[in-house]
Formats: structure tokens, C-alpha cells, sequence
């Protein structure tokens, strides 16, 4: 009698492939995206009013910006041939472009000038991604566990400046703005702590909602912009005029493509270590090539350059949420606030407090996540606290004095006013100096040359 083979398992699913429910996933998603969305539009309309742009112009920079915030954030995701590292990480305008747009678009050409040079800078990134997928054996569990928290750190200042009613607020640091970001943190601890595990996930989507009904309560919400907003907006390209090319611009634009490179490493090797499918050099160069492709993107469609977002890290960090359908999704509904103005205007009018309440807790975990990677690394006769010590110091400086660096040439602000990118460069070159230069009567420390999960002779194309 034949005996029939039973068929193999299949294959486990990995957490980051996992694809949840359908409720979870929108909820998961809308979580995300109220994460970001404050730093997201905060680009355009520091730009858009350093220029002086019309309340129209404004509000149409905004919606182009959330909607290739979603497409690049579904190109990082999901992913494409070699572009996307396919992890759950949120994109959207880096800061580290703020300045020298601003002088841009102010003296250099005004917006057809900044959009050419960010075409230009896409495309550089794209190049590049390659060559810094190779650096990835420089870092180690000591580099990658001090820029994450570097990252945490120099995220907190933007929580307590929201916390305490958003920067430049008539009524910044009143009592009452501190105790609805209080409310909110506590509300988001008290889910975390006592709720069911899929409630618990969801705790900061929880405490900005409870946040936002005391808000309207007590007065804090203005819904006067959602009247004025366009229920339909369609961003066209090259609507503010074909790009201009300027050498001044290119090389100012090229500065901040290297400074966003190195932010976005840090960023990925975050969540790879939140995931654990850590970042090897073919998968972080395929990240930096979605990056570039979405800048030259947000150079046609009037946006701008786009880049990893280290406020979501947290979230991923914090709720345990590992899938990268959840941020697709995320990105999904970004695309549909950039098409629908009125819904963005909904969002977009979520008192700081909340935000600040829910990112304390956020940017926190990130923080922690660093501490957590540099438990790994052996302290014990070496320079490596040393290492960590300096790197940290030079990455909050900038955070905790911003003009620290306003005598400096431009190209030097653009690194060093980043305290990521400062605070990377810095550990990977005290590594070096410590860990691989060679001295009399010493050896390498354990354990701090072997790469954050990559090999180092993979090839990368």
C-alpha cells in the first residue's frame, strides 16, 4: 500500500513580511502617519514662507510634499528591482535642507533653482548608494548603538519644543500646554501597561485621540484652515516652472546629500536592529537608491529631499509593530491626504501638545534602542566608553546650542548643525583612531570591528 508523503511546512513567515489584519493595518498605518506629520509639513512651510509664497502656494507645497512623502515611503517599503530597502520606514523632507534652500530660494534663483539642484542631488544619491553600502563594515555595534542614541537624543528637543505648545507660539511654555502633553503621555503609558496586546500596539494612536477630544474640550484645536483647504488637489509637475541649474545651488544641495545619506544609514541600521533583519551593504545601498529616486521625484513634482524618518523609528522601537505593511500603508494614506487638501487640513490640525506628549515617549525609545545595542559592546580595558562619550557630546552639542556653528562656512553648517550626522561621522572616525589604527601593546577591542550584521565582501551594485 503506497504511502503518501506529507506535504513540508511552509517556510515562516518573517516578522517584518507579515501582513496583519485589515483593521490593524489601517490603524497601525494612521499611527504612523500621525507620528510624522508635523515634521512632514514643516519643510514647506518654513520654505514657503522664508520666500514669502502665497497662502496658496503654501498650501500647494504641502500637498505635493505628502504626496510623494507617500510614494517614496511605498518605494522604500515595498520596494522594486534594487530600490527599497523593504523594512518599515517612513519617509518625508529631511531638515538638513531647510538652510540652504531657504538661501536658495531667497538669493540664489528662487524655487525652479532649489528644484534643480534637488534633481541633481537625487540623482548624486542614486550614484552614490552603491559606495556607501560599502562603509557598512565601519559600523560596528559600538558606531550603530551611539548614532541611534544620538538620534533619540536629538529628537527630544522637537518633542518638548511641541509639549510646550510649538515653537514660536504665543502661548509656548503655558502650564496648560504641558499638562495635555502630560494627559497624553500618561494616557499612552496607562494603554501600554493595562490594555490587551493589540490595544497596547496601538498606544499612540490611543493617546493622541484621547488627547484630541480634551483638546476641542478645553480650546486648544483651531479647524478654521479646514474650511479654507480644497477638497481636491493634483500635483502637476514643474508647477512653479522648469529647473534652472545652478553651480552655487548644486554644490550647497550636494553637501546635504551627503549629510542625509549618513542620516538615513543610521536610521536603517536602526530598524534593522528593531526587526532583526539586520542592514547588510546590498540592502542599505537599495535603501540610499530609493532615496535619491524619491529626491529627484520631489525635485519634479515641487517638493523636496527626501529621507529616512527617525521619529517613526521610535514607533516601530516601541510598539513591537515589525511589519512593512503597516508604514506601506502608512504611505498609502499619505498619498491620499496629498490628493484630498481638506483631509490633510484635519490632521494638520492636531494641537502640538499631543504631538508632544506621544513623542516624548517615541523618541525616548529610541534612545533606549541605542543603549540596548551598546550592551553588546565590551567596556572593559579599551577606549570604546570613550568612543561613545565623545561622539554623543559632539552629536547633541548642536541640539543644545543651534548657533553654536553660525560663523562657520555653509557647507560646514550643513554637517555639523545635523547631530546625527556629526555625532556618526565622529564615532566612525574615533572607532577608526581607537579600535583599527595600530598601537604599541594593543589590539583591536573585541568585538567592535565585526560589522552590524553585513559582510563585507558581498559585492554591491
Amino acid at each position: 500500500m503506497a504511502t503518501t508523503t506529507p506535504a513540508p511546512a511552509p517556510a515562516p513567515v518573517h516578522p517584518v513580511d507579515e501582513v496583519p489584519p485589515v483593521r490593524q493595518l489601517a490603524a497601525f498605518g494612521l499611527q504612523h502617519v500621525l507620528a510624522m506629520y508635523a515634521g512632514a509639513v514643516a519643510v514647506p512651510l518654513i520654505v514657503g514662507g522664508a520666500m514669502k509664497l502665497s497662502a496658496a502656494d503654501l498650501a500647494y507645497l504641502i500637498t505635493a510634499d505628502l504626496l510623494v512623502c507617500g510614494i517614496a515611503t511605498l518605494i522604500q517599503c515595498i520596494g522594486f528591482w534594487r530600490f527599497g530597502v523593504r523594512l518599515p520606514i517612513m519617509q518625508g523632507c529631511t531638515f538638513a535642507a531647510v538652510s540652504p534652500m531657504v538661501l536658495i530660494g531667497t538669493t540664489g534663483g528662487g524655487l525652479p533653482a532649489i528644484y534643480g539642484s534637488v534633481i541633481i542631488a537625487g540623482l548624486a544619491i542614486a550614484l552614490l548608494a552603491p559606495v556607501f553600502g560599502r562603509l557598512l563594515r565601519f559600523f560596528p555595534p559600538l558606531v550603530t548603538g551611539t548614532v541611534i542614541l544620538i538620534i533619540g537624543l536629538s529628537l527630544l528637543p522637537a518633542a518638548g519644543n511641541w509639549a510646550a505648545g510649538g515653537q514660536g507660539a504665543k502661548d509656548f511654555g503655558e502650564p496648560k500646554n504641558i499638562a495635555l502633553a502630560a494627559f497624553v503621555l500618561a494616557v499612552v503609558l496607562g494603554v501600554q501597561r493595562f490594555a490587551p496586546a493589540f490595544l497596547s500596539r496601538i498606544a499612540v494612536l490611543i493617546g493622541m485621540a484621547v488627547g484630541l477630544v480634551a483638546a476641542v474640550v478645553f480650546g486648544f484645536t483651531d479647524f478654521s484652515g479646514v474650511g479654507d483647504a480644497d477638497w481636491v488637489g493634483i500635483s502637476t509637475p514643474f508647477h512653479f516652472g522648469t529647473p534652472t541649474f545652478h553651480a552655487s545651488a548644486i554644490v550647497s544641495m550636494l553637501v546635504v546629500a551627503l549629510v542625509t545619506m549618513t542620516e538615513t544609514t543610521g536610521d536603517l541600521i536602526a530598524v534593522g536592529e528593531m526587526t532583526d533583519r539586520r542592514i547588510e551593504p546590498r540592502s542599505l545601498a537599495d535603501g540610499l537608491r530609493a532615496d535619491g529616486l524619491s529626491t529627484v521625484l520631489g525635485g519634479i513634482f515641487n517638493t523636496f529631499p527626501y529621507t529616512a524618518y527617525a521619529q517613526n523609528v521610535g514607533l516601530v522601537g516601541m510598539t513591537r509593530v515589525r511589519s512593512r505593511w503597516v508604514v506601506a500603508v502608512a504611505g498609502g494614506i499619505l498619498v491620499v491626504l496629498g490628493l484630498l487638501p481638506k483631509l490633510g487640513a484635519v490632521v494638520a490640525a492636531i494641537p502640538a501638545p499631543v504631538l508632544g506628549g506621544a513623542g516624548l515617549v517615541m523618541f525616548g525609545t529610541v534612545a533606549a534602542s541605542g543603549l540596548r545595542t551598546l550592551t553588546q559592546v565590551d567596556f572593559k580595558d579599551n577606549h570604546n566608553l570613550t568612543v561613545v562619550a565623545v561622539s554623543v557630546a559632539v552629536g547633541v552639542l548642536p541640539v543644545g546650542v543651534p548657533t553654536i556653528y553660525a560663523q562657520f562656512p555653509d557647507w560646514f553648517q550643513t554637517v555639523m548643525n545635523s547631530g546625527i550626522s556629526a555625532g556618526c561621522l565622529t564615532a566612525i572616525l574615533l572607532n577608526l583612531l581607537f579600535n583599527h589604527l595600530p598601537a604599541k601593546g594593543s589590539s583591536p577591542a573585541a568585538g567592535t570591528a565585526t560589522p552590524a550584521g553585513a559582510v563585507a565582501e558581498e559585492p554591491v551594485l
